[in-house]
């Protein structure tokens, strides 16, 4: 089966900074209703996807490529290519783009069992 990509741009993605593109690679029906998001989110020099919480779901990212910095709670780290982060149901997160190139990752958002 062919899945129908789909990109959409966002502006201050949860408070964050400027437009960031997330292309969605899989629809609800690929997904059903065990995921929210498989992605590939790219965001570009100084933009960023505020700091927000997940309530009832988890997120990972995997860094494909770019340097950026990633905020897990407060606590701030820097990301690279190959770096794999993940926010727990209840916890907050963010990112942001600190390199002069894309800083371009996977984001996989579960739901969390009930």
């Amino acid at each position: 089966m062919l899945i129908e990509i789909n990109t959409v741009t966002a502006k201050n993605k949860a408070g964050g900074k400027n437009e960031i593109y997330i292309t969605h690679l899989l629809g609800a029906e690929e997904l059903a209703g065990q995921c929210k998001m498989f992605a590939r989110v790219v965001i570009p020099p100084g933009a960023s996807i505020g700091e927000h919480y997940h309530y009832g779901d988890t997120e990972t990212y995997h860094i494909l490529s770019g340097v950026g910095t990633y905020s897990d709670n407060g606590d701030i780290y820097e990301v690279n290519a190959g770096d794999t982060t993940f926010c727990p149901d209840g916890s907050m997160h963010g990112i942001e783009n600190k390199g002069t190139e894309d800083l371009i990752f996977m984001a996989l958002i579960i739901n969390s069992p009930k």
